[in-house]
């Protein structure tokens, strides 16, 4: 954007200095010399019109192009965290199965414990 502001400036001193030096070195008529004057501002216009259309459909399609790039990269992140996140659930579902399988055998074995002791308390 700096580029463009530079550029801006650079034509609207250049169009003044060439004014300024056309009035002092006129050899036309001052009619003709304000045709001359009115044309190059009017090209000078032209100039900047055109540098301006270029600069903003430059900054479109770089805009167009970095959208596209970031909503590429957030599929793709997206798409790796759900298969993490599908690993993740695969691994704590094998986790819960062993403890669902540990925590029976230790209630299989608190019960024979139990049976155990009321069978010596019977005893007894």
């Amino acid at each position: 954007m700096a580029n463009t502001g530079k550029t801006f400036l650079a034509l609207v001193t250049g169009a003044a200095l060439g004014a300024g030096f056309g009035l002092l070195y006129a050899p036309d008529k001052g009619e003709k010399t304000r045709e001359k004057l009115r044309k190059d501002a009017l090209d000078a216009q032209d100039k900047f019109n055109k540098k301006y259309k270029d600069t903003t459909s430059t900054l479109s399609e770089r805009v167009k192009t970095a959208k596209s790039e970031f909503e590429t990269r957030l599929e793709e992140t997206l798409s790796n965290a759900s298969y993490k996140a599908d690993d993740i659930l695969t691994a704590m579902e094998g986790k819960l199965e062993e403890l669902r399988k540990q925590n029976a055998k230790l209630q299989k074995e608190a019960k024979k414990a139990e049976a155990k002791d009321s069978a010596n308390k019977a005893v007894v």
